[in-house]
């Protein structure tokens, strides 16, 4: 059996130890950011990153622990457990390889192999197996039993087929041979089912596709399984191989130590082996390595999500300002929504500059009016149906009215809907009709993004393509892990944050949260972090995972905004006592703070890693870690994707990164993508090493195909363009698979064409 700890410290390199103390916090109850944070002498520093890897694989370990003990117990009470089996069975460190294990063993209804060892032909079989000088016809012969129903030679046969047959697929090291050659040889092959060739258009890149399984990117992979799911595409996987015999079928013999070769039992024999794979292993290796794919697939699309999910909600905040949040639309108007610089609602309306009404004159009036009355600074404008109309009209008012110094900006109104019709927003906002709570939702956005995407479902927020393809109990459980993660990183001021905001504190949950709320209501703002214990159901163990994550900005002690925990207060005083001042004199003294010796403070409750995170915190209190706060500037007259034309700089906002590039919205209701070969002027392994999601950027469009609005941009302004019309744009993605080349021939070089032809030139250029 292995050891979970020791595998979990060899996997992350660090000592097992650190580990032990780790799983120690967390069976205790523990966050992980309160871990990662206030924990770092037991741990020896694991940051969050590593303590999430450290629970994931701490969850998946435990839960084949588990496992492991059922497959034990089920064999032993089958009196089939042999010393080298349960050796082989405490040895297994994947899930996989415990279920190849207990295959053979495993309770399954009544097969054929079954029926026919009930028949009596188990020794045909092993006979047939052993001798390969015995005539199979002859010897068949003996095993008639007409009783049993077993009358000729051929259903002899037959059942000493499958009795094999049974007995070479539930070969653990044989499927696992087999099972490694397919995934480092086997073809993923991609066809499209007949007769869906136009209904199933947007999945034409895949109509006759082939490339090797274990290298397939997630995004291909989950295309392909989309459009196999939506009954478009098949799926299966291949190996190249010279001659008849499939080379799955030789290990098979191999294995078995099988002589096919001019020996009486040779025919029978290879039929035993080719039904072994086409029928029982075959299917389900194929079965098992697409799931394989598939998971590794969602992991690396979750994996992403995660990372563009994570830079939204630490999208740089507009701050405290009083903001307009407008919804727009078309026929039913654009929403209004007012708010001060608390996020509280102070006024709302619905006014039509857009098609068909276009009331501009009477909007524009109304705005200016509620401009004026609440001195608002900020405008935020949600980026979905008729954004750019709205945006026009906005940027035409404040153009004629410099004066006001008023900011537009667009803002990414994902989630809105859901959070407008949503409980929550009909408790918090509950005399606002449906659809003023989106334009409410949108101002708050720009104010604070962090606080305000908390109260939306994380999957509705939009994080990137086939997000609803993936495994949502995965991608829930990674994208909640990461707003726990964010919010706790930037702390959260007590006396001004949401039900929503607080559940997401390190050991708080929404009753902890919701009663924190309503003893504020009741009895005023808190005065310090000591009065948190005061609320229902916050006790000394809450109160120590949650205290240090929870700011109280104006309280009796400027220790209550920082990150400093209180029960490293008595350190503080320590060093107050060093200065020979008072508490104030120190923070943000960064010229004495530095002069102190760290090691001067530790003892026996507090370690190095603490002293030095103190230090650090009190030279900058309560510090945001999120940027500062820019805007973008969408192009005049350039609204829909057929405004678009290459050669054209823009500017546009990076919605979500993937590990093949960059999505950037320009303001075309249609996002458009920067290839990772377009994101700068050198190499770039991975995108989110140069963008993330809420960067401003500037682009150049590359190519626009309008049939299927895709954008091609390059963030090499100086990229060439590369013209290219709709009908060889068609012939390309319609174009059969080339041949392979012929042994010894080298194959033609291809003229690149296409989005990124000009990348291609470039590069050929400098290498030349």
């Amino acid at each position: 059996m292995i050891n979970i700890n020791e595998t979990i410290a060899r996997e992350l390199a660090v000592p097992v130890r650190h580990i032990d103390a780790a799983v120690g916090l967390l069976d205790e109850g523990a966050t992980v950011p309160f871990i990662a944070r206030y924990r770092k002498e037991v741990t020896g520093g694991l940051d969050d990153i590593q303590m999430r890897e450290l629970e994931n694989r701490l969850r998946y370990l435990r839960e084949m622990e588990e496992r492991r003990e059922v497959i034990l117990k089920s064999i032993r009470e089958q009196d089939k457990l042999t010393d080298d089996l349960e050796k082989k069975v405490l040895a297994a460190d994947t899930k996989s390889r415990l279920e190849d294990l207990y295959l053979p063993y495993k309770p399954k209804r009544r097969t054929k192999g079954q029926i026919a060892i009930e028949a009596g032909l188990l020794p045909l079989a092993d006979v047939l197996l052993a001798d390969s000088q015995l005539d199979p016809e002859a010897t068949a012969n003996n095993y008639l039993n007409a009783a049993l129903g077993i009358t000729t030679t051929k259903e002899a046969l037959d059942g000493a087929k499958y009795i094999l047959m049974e007995r070479f697929a539930e070969d653990a090291e044989l499927i696992q041979t087999l099972r490694q050659l397919l995934w480092d040889e086997g073809k993923l092959c991609a066809a499209v089912v007949p007769g869906k060739e136009n209904e199933g258009a947007k999945f034409s890149d895949y109509f006759e596709h082939k490339e090797p399984l274990k290298t397939t990117p997630s995004h291909r992979a989950l295309a392909m399984f989309r459009g196999r799911n939506e009954g478009f595409l098949t799926l299966n996987i291949q190996l190249d191989f010279d001659g008849e015999r499939d080379p799955c079928e030789g290990i098979i013999a191999r294995h078995w130590s099988l002589n096919l070769n001019d020996v009486p039992t040779a025919r029978w024999l290879s039929e035993v082996v080719r039904w072994t794979w086409k029928v029982k292993l075959g299917l389900h290796l194929e079965m098992d390595l697409l799931s394989k794919l598939r998971e590794g697939a969602d992991q690396e699309a979750i994996d992403v999500f995660s990372r563009n999910l994570k830079d939204l909600l630490l999208a740089a905040p507009a701050g405290p300002r009083a903001t307009i949040g407008l919804d727009p639309g078309l026929r039913t108007g654009v929403k209004v929504a007012v708010i001060d610089a608390t996020g509280k609602v102070v006024d709302h309306c619905t006014v039509f500059p857009t098609p068909p009404q276009k009331r501009i004159a009477e909007s524009e009036a109304v705005l200016l009016a509620l401009i004026n009355k609440h001195s608002i600074e900020l405008i935020a404008i949600g980026n979905g149906t008729a954004s750019r109309e709205t945006e026009r009209f906005v940027v035409d008012m404040l153009n004629a009215k410099p004066e006001l110094r008023v900011t537009k900006v667009m803002v990414n109104e994902s989630g809105a809907s859901i959070y407008s019709a949503s409980e929550y927003a009909s408790r918090e906002l509950p005399d606002l009709d449906v659809t003023i709570r989106g334009a409410v939702s949108i101002a708050r956005r720009l104010q604070d993004p962090l606080a305000e995407l908390v109260k939306i479902e994380p999957k509705s927020i939009g994080v990137g393509q086939y997000q609803h393809d993936v495994s949502q109990l995965a991608l829930s459980r990674s994208l909640d892990a990461v707003i726990e993660d964010c919010v706790n990183a930037v702390g959260v001021d007590v006396n001004t944050a949401s039900s929503a905001l607080l559940t997401r504190v390190s050991g708080l949950n929404p009753t902890t949260a919701g009663n924190l709320v309503e003893y504020r209501d009741e009895h005023g703002m808190f005065a310090d972090r000591a009065a948190l214990k005061s609320v229902p159901r916050i006790g000394d163990k809450t109160y120590e995972q949650a205290a240090g994550f929870l700011r109280v900005m104006n309280g009796r002690n400027p220790l209550d905004r920082s990150a400093v925990h209180p029960e490293s207060y008595r350190v503080v005083d320590k060093i107050v006592q060093t200065a020979g001042g008072d508490l104030s004199t120190i923070i943000g003294n960064s010229a004495f703070l530095k002069s102190l010796q760290a090691e001067r403070f530790v003892d026996e409750q507090v370690g190095l890693p603490t002293i030095v995170d103190i230090l650090s915190e009190l030279d900058k209190p309560g510090r945001d870690p999120r940027p500062e706060f820019k805007t973008a500037t969408f192009k005049e007259g350039v609204e829909k994707v057929s405004d678009l034309e290459p050669g054209m700089l823009l500017e546009g906002v990076v919605t979500n990164v993937t590990n093949f590039g960059a999505f950037v919205d320009v303001g075309v209701h249609q996002d458009g993508l920067v290839h990772i070969s377009a994101l700068a002027d050198k190499f770039v392994k991975d995108p989110h090493e140069v963008v993330k999601a809420g960067d401003i950027i500037k682009v150049k469009v590359m190519d626009v195909d309008l049939n299927r609005k895709r954008i091609a941009l390059s963030c090499r302004l100086n990229d060439d363009v590369v013209p290219q019309d709709k009908q060889s744009r068609d012939e390309r993605r319609h174009k059969k698979p080339s041949k392979p080349t012929a042994p010894g021939k080298k194959p033609a070089e291809k003229v690149p064409s296409g989005a990124f032809a000009s990348a291609f030139a470039n590069a050929t250029k400098s290498r030349r």
